[in-house]
């Protein structure tokens, strides 16, 4: 099916309307909304509400509440289900189309470190007819953008579906997260598109922002560089769908009405078996008031840490690390309302030189990457070891997937998933501290962002 928000791509549309100030935005009123792109602030411009009709021209009104939320009081709809849904009636804090609220702090890059405390609560009640969903909208950027369409991730959050429809793309797994479990979805229109499907319905939905995307970063679909501009939340009605409302929606670093208890402080982390390009850890359990749902592992070469893996056992082995480099990691825990623990004391990791062929280390580069593909170059090849080296190899996994489309400077072969890589007469003498390079290019799914790593020489 198409997706429910295709009407992004009227964008400027919507921004010359915004501009000649065809919205209805008065700062204080909850009024009645009939108009097609319709939009009134509530609370002292905290949220927005937009009537948002994108997908037809039959008639729709929204009751806006001044105390966070709206219902839909007419709606004429009958859009096929194998098309996109007529609109999405919502409420939302941050920029959508440059129609931004107050004291959201977004945009916000997902690897900032006020990210991970951000979360949102609503409640929702259902008519007893109709086709359509209930989801959360969140909208990540490779830029801080205000206005414009977003062109990193959508992440879609359905609390509900009544009716034959579903997500953009197929499904592509399931996952437990803030306490249910989810079919996940993925596709890809531009953006990437990735909806968490609750298996059983809920009028309700207390969760940190975090707790969805940390899922997606690790499925390859996002990027902790991006940035979250807006969290929305509302209905995509295809047929009918008077009497849909959020009945309460709150953004922020606290409220919601869920269990509030975070997790205690995980054990610090100890390492072990630490090569060239990993290092494995392990630490003492968290406690929680209802139950671990996972951990988080943070990493830093610097002053900042960031996510780079985690899971609900109490270790993790990293992968693709930098020879002779040193990292130093923290865990923290959550439960399954998306609260995090305070963060573990960190250790301090120092990979080895390299191994093999007397001290051989590699460190990849990534040139260029984009939808479909990437460019790996140079791959640097260092002897650090004090004999010379006579030939050497290097090998690494290649994601599901990917295919090595072009290789210089070097011969390869793919045997099981693992690429190994081999030099060829002219640079495979390196001298103590000498060093060579190769590259390569590869192709990848539409909206999968993963690169190899785990590089090993030999």
């Amino acid at each position: 099916m198409r997706h429910a928000h295709i009407h992004l791509t009227i964008g400027a549309l919507l921004a010359l309307l915004a501009g000649l100030g065809l919205f209805a935005t008065p700062a204080q009123a909850a009024p009645v909304i009939c108009e097609k792109y319709g939009s009134t602030s509530i609370q002292s411009n905290r949220y927005i509400v937009q009537n948002n009709v994108w997908g037809a021209d039959t008639a729709q009104c929204i009751d806006v509440n001044q105390s966070g939320g709206f219902t839909v009081t007419q709606s004429a709809h009958n859009n096929s289900t194998s098309g996109a849904p007529a609109g999405y009636p919502s409420i939302f804090a941050g920029c959508h189309y440059a129609n931004c609220t107050t004291g959201s702090n977004l945009p916000m890059q997902a690897s900032a470190p006020g990210f991970a405390a951000l979360r949102s609560s609503v409640t929702m009640s259902y008519p007893g007819s109709g086709t359509y969903n209930a989801s959360y909208d969140l909208w990540f950027d490779p830029t801080p953008r205000t206005d414009g369409q977003n062109t990193g991730a959508e992440l879609m959050i359905w609390l509900n579906r009544q009716g034959s429809i579903q997500p953009i793309g197929s499904q592509v797994g399931t996952v437990n997260l803030a306490g249910a479990t989810w079919q996940v979805w993925f596709g890809n229109i531009g953006w990437n598109v990735i909806s968490y499907v609750r298996s059983s319905p809920s009028t309700s939905l207390d969760f940190t922002i975090d707790t969805f995307y940390s899922d997606v970063v690790s499925r390859g679909y996002g990027q902790r560089s991006w940035y979250l501009t807006s969290v929305q939340a509302g209905f995509e009605p295809w047929i009918g769908g008077t009497g849909l409302a959020v009945n309460s929606f709150s953004f922020g670093t606290g409220g919601g009405t869920g269990d509030q208890t975070p997790p205690s402080t995980p054990g610090t982390p100890a390492a072990s078996n630490v090569t060239s390009s990993s290092a494995t850890l392990t630490w003492a359990a968290s406690t929680d008031n209802v139950g671990v749902a996972g951990y988080d592992v943070l990493r830093a070469t610097g002053d900042s840490f960031t996510r780079v893996g985690g899971g609900t056992a109490t270790s993790y082995t990293d992968t693709g690390l930098s020879p002779s480099t040193t990292y130093r990691y923290r865990i923290r825990a959550r439960d399954a309302a998306g609260n995090l623990s305070p963060e573990s004391a960190a250790v301090t990791v120092t990979t080895q030189p390299g191994t093999g062929g007397g001290g051989c280390a590699v460190t990849p580069t990534t040139q260029t990457s984009w939808n479909n593909g990437y460019v790996i170059q140079p791959v640097t090849v260092t002897n650090r070891g004090t004999s010379a080296l006579n030939g050497w190899t290097v090998t690494f996994p290649l994601p599901s997937g990917h295919t090595i489309t072009g290789i210089w400077n070097a011969s390869h072969t793919v045997s099981g998933g693992t690429v190994t890589v081999r030099s060829l007469a002219h640079n495979g003498s390196l001298a103590p501290g000498a060093s060579t390079s190769f590259g390569y290019q590869a192709t990848r799914p539409a909206g999968n962002t993963q690169v190899p790593s785990g590089y090993t020489c030999a």
